[in-house]
């Protein structure tokens, strides 16, 4: 493989199981803006499926399954650790949370990049960063 041509070109989607739907839908869309691009009940799973997208096209696959187990992610479980977003400007992101009630750790900054980050959690406890990015990796 060569540095122009990587077998992996981007992450395409992430894809979360809600325990409450209705909830996770409004934190997904109203309280973090993704849009949505496609939902669907499954009726033979008993399960939604949303499909929303962020501005540089990814996606998150927000699924709904008749009472899903609960993941560990505190203290620090093996897996996923958690899902960062990049913003432009991390004092309006923030501010946008705090005003709609979600918990923000304080802003630290990155030792090695330099760069801002903080974290806070989606209704079920999912670990989710904010990662200032400089304004061309935006």
């Amino acid at each position: 493989m060569s540095d122009t041509n990587p077998l992996l070109a981007r992450v395409h989607h992430v894809a979360i199981i809600a325990s409450d739907y209705g909830r996770s839908r409004d934190f997904y869309t109203r309280v973090l803006g993704l849009t949505v691009l496609a939902e669907h009940y499954r009726e033979a799973r008993q399960s939604y499926k949303l499909d929303l997208a962020l501005a540089d096209g990814t996606q998150v696959e927000l699924f709904s399954f008749p009472c899903p187990p609960p993941r560990p992610s505190r203290p620090e479980a093996c897996g996923l650790r958690h899902l960062a977003f990049a913003v432009g400007d991390m004092d309006v992101v923030v501010e946008r949370l705090l005003g709609e009630g979600v918990a923000v750790e304080p802003v630290r900054l990155d030792e090695y990049t330099g760069q801002r980050y903080t974290f806070f959690q989606d209704p079920d406890g999912l670990p989710l960063e904010l990662y200032e990015a400089p304004r061309e990796g935006v």
